[in-house]
């Protein structure tokens, strides 16, 4: 498809019994971050095994930058990258002896292996630390590594598996970037992650997939429209108050309130986000009720998940699907 980096229609592929994939439908825009998100076993890893060429798919179809993945696999994986969850680069060496050989595994020859590992070295900020061993390096100058080394042929498209996985909030924004500076160069990134900010910041479009099946594929902004758009939310300082409380959200929403009696929390969609809080504010001052906090807040991606898979999202490794 014109546009498209990656297309899939009905991709299935099956364990034994187990359906992997069943029937699973992906478009990806060129130049863009497309998310793929979904809970543990849900598929995401099979279907990036998939598209990378690393196994074979029992139905449907696929083309990567422009190649049918079954028909012309070589030709793929000539116009691909992939970094999995695990940083797949050697501790003993230095990050500059690291890049050259993936360039040298790669049939660069020698000069152009370390022309190559150099502009590397610089484009992802490694540059100060090119010659001291990996093994010294921190989370985040490892994942920016592994992302080079798949770097080395200057792929169409890069498929990013749980990128960040184990990674601290600061090695984690180092990736993020690193990402930003690779599609602002013009690769496609396809990413599944299961850390709902990641994709919220990163990706221009994502895709909902659980038991095999794409169930949703919009925009950040798009999939909590589905949600609902703003919604104000207090939380009292007594379980007594919660009654009043709903009632006073109620006088300004645009759907039932909803209550937490654990967390003293009620909630609901409105329209006129800044009328609605002052009303629900002054009302709540004037009836003498004590809060602990009042705000508006936009529904996120987590709300979208819980609602589209029925519960949330688990930051820890995907199973074997």
């Amino acid at each position: 498809m014109d546009g498209y980096a990656v297309h899939a229609e009905g991709l299935e592929k099956r364990y034994g019994e187990k359906r992997a994939l069943d029937g699973f439908d992906l478009a990806v825009r060129e130049g863009t971050v497309h998310g793929l998100l979904g809970p543990n076993g849900a598929g995401k890893t099979t279907a990036v095994r998939i598209l990378s060429t690393l196994i074979r798919l029992d139905g449907g179809r696929a083309e990567v930058a422009g190649l049918d993945v079954a028909r012309r696999p070589r030709e793929v994986r000539a116009r691909i990258g992939l970094t999995g969850q695990y940083a797949a680069v050697d501790e003993v060496l230095t990050g500059r002896q690291n890049l050259e050989m993936f360039g040298r595994l790669f049939h660069l020859g020698g000069r152009r292996a370390r022309q190559r590992a150099a502009e590397l070295l610089e484009r992802f900020d490694l540059t100060a630390a090119a010659d001291k061993g990996v093994s010294g390096y921190s989370g985040g100058m490892r994942r920016r590594l592994d992302l080079a080394a798949s770097m080395i042929l200057a792929p169409a498209v890069l498929f990013l598996d749980e990128p960040t996985t184990g990674l601290d909030p600061r090695s984690r924004g180092e990736v993020w970037e690193s990402v930003r500076a690779l599609v602002a160069g013009g690769t496609t990134v396809l990413l599944t992650t299961q850390y709902l900010e990641e994709a919220d910041k990163l990706a221009s479009r994502i895709t909902v997939i659980d038991q095999g099946r794409a169930i949703a594929d919009d925009t950040p902004d798009g999939l909590k429209d589905r949600v609902g758009g703003d919604r104000i939310e207090v939380v009292a300082a007594d379980r007594a108050d919660l009654p009043r409380v709903a009632k006073a959200i109620a006088r300004v929403s645009d759907g039932e309130p909803e209550s937490d009696d654990t967390e003293l929390r009620v909630h609901a969609p409105v329209t006129d986000r800044v009328a609605a809080l002052t009303d629900v504010a002054r009302t709540l001052q004037d009836e003498g009720v004590k809060v602990e906090d009042i705000g508006l807040r936009r529904p996120s991606l987590d709300d979208v998940f819980l609602r589209l898979t029925g519960h949330r999202a688990k930051q820890d490794e995907e199973t074997a699907a």
